[in-house]
């Protein structure tokens, strides 16, 4: 290897441990088809509370794997997913985003899912497991939306 690659990569090590280079940077090369794809191929599988396997996700633990797939890391919790990434209006959800709901009391941000188009979006339910569900849905995710990222 090249004493100049050799450099870059270890000068992008050592950024990316300052903090100066983070997660939201390698995002940008994620694909939001493949991203959709890899969400709607994990349809079935169960919930499982503080899951992150295709043996049973919970709701971060799912987004989290499906970025992984592109080589995006994210934080482990959507609340803390929730603090990455360039805010989506509502109008302007694209394939790929990543959209936020506030379920429960003890916290600003509560569940997460990938957009996948036409006001769906695909997350683990506690309820269904993996499923799709609309963004929009009046009885109960259109009430208890918080806002969308793009990664």
């Amino acid at each position: 290897m090249k004493r100049s690659k050799i450099l870059a990569a270890a000068l992008t090590g050592m950024l990316a441990l300052t903090g100066v280079v983070g997660t939201a940077d390698k995002a940008s090369a994620a694909s939001p088809d493949h991203i959709v794809s890899t969400a709607k191929s994990l349809i079935g599988v169960p919930y499982c509370w503080g899951g992150t396997t295709t043996s049973g996700f919970d709701c971060s633990g799912f987004v989290r794997y499906v970025f992984a797939k592109d080589e995006v890391s994210l934080p482990r919790t959507a609340y803390d997913m929730y603090q990455q990434g360039k805010p989506v209006s509502r109008s302007a959800l694209r394939r790929g985003d990543v959209v936020f709901f506030k379920t429960a009391s003890y916290a600003p941000v509560t569940h997460t899912g990938v957009y996948i188009g036409n006001g769906k979006f695909v997350h683990a339910s506690s309820s269904k497991g993996v499923s799709i569900s609309n963004v929009d849905d009046r009885y109960y995710w259109g009430q208890r939306y918080v806002g969308a990222k793009r990664l």
